[in-house]
């Protein structure tokens, strides 16, 4: 008899402690009461089809943020918890990742790197009211999308206008010719505003050559820009710009090679950028800009990873994100938004970043020179 009252006390006693907990939970610490107590951030990235390799760069980037973060502690006291989603280089499943990202419960969202992955998923985030914030993505509706979405980069409309006042001022061109990928926002957009400021500045576009997705050969599409010998070959494109320089070097075209910030990626270079004599593409970052927080940042990356033009700025995007975590109000969804809204002068490794009303950070453009397949810092330009 005396046994069973005794199991009956454990188990009153164990029932009060259960609701004494959800109590605590209701009362609004229900972080607390996970049995992990993570703050869960997605990443959606391309690891497979054709920006796998573009974007492993970028991945690698988060990752080795994350990690830093974690070893000195977390956020709040919490480890950040990173939760992988693979868009398979594909719109559609760019917004699918997005919303596998929002079921799982993050608190966030990194990424895309494409604009046209950005852009097919920054709607759902918005519509669910999660942050987004992309390393690289450029084109300007990726941010006007609405006020849940940021970006670590600067944006095509200065970057185009950069590249163009580049092209006329430095380079002294002239005539161009652009060679752009029809199935892709980012190198469409990128290269409307280069020939706006391009013609504005006087220079004159001889031709638009168009291509889609997954070329790789492209010598009857240049065979008319030879014929055409123009100063300047603008290629808006990602890492299959790699073939289209090769090839056009190949076939004798002399014109000045110049590309956007799609360029600086592994596979550009092992497609045929390793062969480019002579070239000139716009950055985010450059391993050679003489700053503290850049040769702190190279002396811990080189250790994990290769350093790349692309590991800082995804490497910012990770840490705004988490300065804004640890600024917020709460880890709420909104709070953190607020949090990036708000975010001034932080002390990044490509620069100091302002958020803008847009969700637009105002930074300068780098321009690196290619000379015989090895890339290095020529100049930057500031914002205007």
């Amino acid at each position: 008899m005396k046994a069973k009252k005794k199991k009956a006390n454990q188990w009153m006693r164990k029932r009060v402690l259960v609701f004494g907990l959800l109590l605590v939970c209701l009362g609004g610490h229900l972080t607390l009461c996970r049995a992990d107590a993570w703050i869960t951030v997605g990443a959606v990235f391309a690891k497979s089809g054709e920006a796998a390799e573009d974007n492993l760069e970028l991945l690698e980037a988060v990752r080795f943020a994350v990690n830093e973060v974690n070893a000195n502690g977390g956020v709040h006291g919490k480890k950040i918890k990173l939760m992988e989603y693979d868009n398979h280089s594909t719109p559609i499943q760019s917004r699918l990742a997005a919303k596998k990202a929002v079921g799982d419960g993050v608190v966030a969202v990194i990424g895309a790197s494409w604009s046209s992955h950005s852009l097919a998923m920054a709607p759902y985030l918005q519509k669910m009211k999660v942050p987004m914030i992309s390393p690289d993505s450029t084109h300007p509706d990726v941010t006007r999308t609405g006020d849940y979405i940021f970006r670590a980069c600067f944006v095509d409309s200065f970057q185009g206008h950069a590249l163009a006042r580049f092209a006329r001022d430095k380079l002294k061109a002239t005539t161009a010719v652009v060679v752009q990928n029809v199935t892709s926002n980012y190198s469409i957009g990128l290269s409307e505003i280069f020939q706006k400021h391009f013609t504005a500045r006087g220079g004159n576009i001889a031709a638009v050559m168009n291509y889609k997705s997954q070329q790789t050969d492209f010598q009857d599409l240049l065979k008319p820009v030879a014929r055409l010998d123009p100063d300047l070959l603008f290629v808006p494109g990602h890492a299959e710009s790699g073939y289209i320089v090769r090839q056009a070097q190949i076939i004798g075209i002399r014109a000045k090679m110049l590309g956007g910030d799609g360029w600086p990626h592994r596979q550009f270079y092992a497609n045929g950028g390793q062969d480019l004599k002579e070239g000139y593409y716009s950055a985010h970052w450059s391993k050679d800009l003489d700053t503290q927080k850049t040769k702190v940042f190279i002396r811990g990356y080189e250790h994990v990873y290769d350093v790349t033009d692309f590991a800082a700025i995804s490497y910012d995007a990770a840490m705004l994100l988490f300065d804004a975590i640890k600024r917020a109000a709460s880890i709420s969804r909104s709070a953190i938004r607020d949090a990036l809204a708000t975010t001034k002068d932080f002390d990044g490794v490509t620069g100091k970043i302002s958020m803008d009303k847009n969700g637009d950070p105002l930074k300068q453009v780098v321009i690196m020179k290619i000379t015989d397949g090895r890339p290095a810092l020529l100049m930057t330009i500031p914002p205007d």
